[in-house]
């Protein structure tokens, strides 16, 4: 009998599977994502059957079909290899992207027979007879698929790895995946002026679960650095060094740890390092590039005529490291954006308004990353491009965004400050008054926010936008 097309999909939609889990291509750099991935499968020793199935997404993803049926293979010989006797529950997931691969590749009868595979697991694993059976192994799996494809994805990620641990609340693995997803989210919500700790009882609970674990431990580490208890963080830092000293995960952090430390050298030599084992990671990049502007800000701090070849050779290091990262990865929102503004610190304007064009793509980016890309390029805008006006409007962009962040606190001070001066100098027209009213009305200050309303109207009579915003502030004082 053939197997239609349309009656595959509604059973291929039920399973479990990184086909079902959206995750967007848009999203992720996916030659990036895959060498990431073959880092991971090189040198961390957690779980390979988890990053051969997202390795096989990932070569769907480029198209590489055939490439992708050789990795679900690898992770059926991992299972095989390490867990023999949980054959069943180990396999769903990479039965599941095998259905989906046949199925793209017009293999219908091949398709089926993954999916028939997976129903008959699913009896087998719980009473009801479908595709879908709820196993924390299987939510642990996509919670860490989930944080490869970037912080648009790590809210859903803490969730699954929230559910799988309902069921075994002492599996290392899973509480690693929860305290990572949680160090990560709260890495970003400090932008957003929150109070934020509560990744530290589970950085700490993962730790004593797995000891060995470095790579959880030097996030626990860098997580006490945040609380300024720098001391405890060093020693876990100090003994996860002599545990692994050549695992490039762990490099990373602890380079991450010296650098805010201040101890830049240090950092330095461990990044050096880690790069001759992965030579292809933006990440140890743009930490390199992070090591030379330090003490490119160092060496400016110190003198107030810093000698000029050491200033160029820093900026070039910089601006070279910077680079590499974003070739590697052309999605890495911090490293363009550290680029943007070296080019600007190097006076090359052409190559920083090329970047910051670069930057504003980026289709996940969140509210805060706008509204820290609107703040730097108003700033380019006003003190390198002299142009008063679009520094306005890109200040204003960024106030719009109604998002509570620092760099949202940024925008609405550059702005008010630069309208207070052309104003001062006799510069401002009826559209500095208006805008400047809006700041005020913003800040609570009606009476101010009334005054420069006044102001505008009289400059321009006829606009409706100021008169009817009079009105308003009038009526609600």
């Amino acid at each position: 009998s053939t197997i239609s097309k349309n009656s595959l999909k509604s059973s291929l939609l039920q399973l479990e599977c990184h086909f079902t889990w959206t995750l967007l291509k848009q999203d992720v750099d996916v030659d990036n994502l895959e060498e990431t991935i073959g880092d991971q499968i090189e040198f961390l020793t957690r779980n390979s059957i988890t990053s051969y199935n997202l390795l096989s997404y990932v070569c769907y993803l480029k198209n590489s079909h055939e490439e992708a049926l050789r990795n679900l293979q690898k992770a059926e010989e991992e299972v095989q290899k390490y867990q023999p006797d949980e054959i069943a529950r180990r396999s769903l997931v990479t039965w599941g992207n095998y259905a989906w691969i046949y199925y793209h590749m017009g293999r219908y009868e091949e398709a089926q027979t993954y999916i028939s595979k997976v129903e008959n697991s699913c009896k087998k694993l719980s009473s009801t007879a479908q595709l879908k059976v709820q196993l924390p192994e299987v939510y642990a799996e996509q919670g860490w698929a989930l944080l490869k494809f970037g912080k648009k994805y790590y809210q859903r990620a803490k969730k699954c790895f929230e559910n799988a641990l309902k069921d075994e609340p002492n599996n290392p693995e899973f509480n690693a995946g929860y305290a990572t997803a949680s160090y990560r989210l709260e890495d970003f919500s400090c932008r957003h002026c929150e109070d934020v700790n509560s990744s530290l009882q589970a950085l700490r609970r993962a730790v004593e679960l797995n000891p060995t674990d470095t790579f959880i431990v030097a996030l626990f580490a860098l997580k006490l650095q945040d609380l300024k208890q720098v001391d405890e963080g060093e020693k876990y830092i100090e003994e996860a060094m002599q545990k692994t000293p050549d695992l490039p995960y762990l490099m990373r952090y602890a380079a991450k740890f010296y650098r805010r430390k201040g101890e830049v050298d240090k950092a330095l030599e461990i990044l050096k390092k880690g790069l001759e084992v992965t030579p292809k990671s933006a990440f140890f990049h743009h930490q390199l590039g992070l090591c030379y502007r330090a003490k490119l800000f160092q060496l400016k701090k110190a003198t107030r005529y810093p000698p000029q070849e050491q200033v160029k050779e820093l900026i070039q290091l910089s601006i070279f490291h910077f680079k590499t990262a974003t070739d590697l990865n052309t999605k890495f929102f911090s490293a363009l954006f550290d680029l943007a503004n070296m080019y600007v610190e190097g006076q090359r304007y052409e190559e920083a308004e090329e970047t910051f064009q670069k930057l504003i793509q980026i289709n996940i980016l969140y509210d805060d990353d706008k509204q820290q890309f609107y703040y730097h390029y108003g700033n380019f805008q006003h003190f390198q491009m002299k142009s008063e006006s679009k520094a306005i409007k890109y200040y204003l962009e960024g106030l719009k965004i109604e998002e509570d962040s620092v760099a949202r606190y940024k925008c609405k001070n550059a702005l008010k400050k630069l309208l207070v001066q052309r104003i001062h100098k006799g510069l401002g027209d009826a559209t500095d008054y208006g805008t400047l009213a809006l700041v005020h009305n913003l800040n609570g200050e009606k009476h101010e926010a009334i005054e420069c309303y006044e102001k505008a109207v009289t400059l321009c009579p006829d606009n409706e936008e100021y008169l009817s915003a009079l009105c308003e502030l009038r009526l609600s004082i």
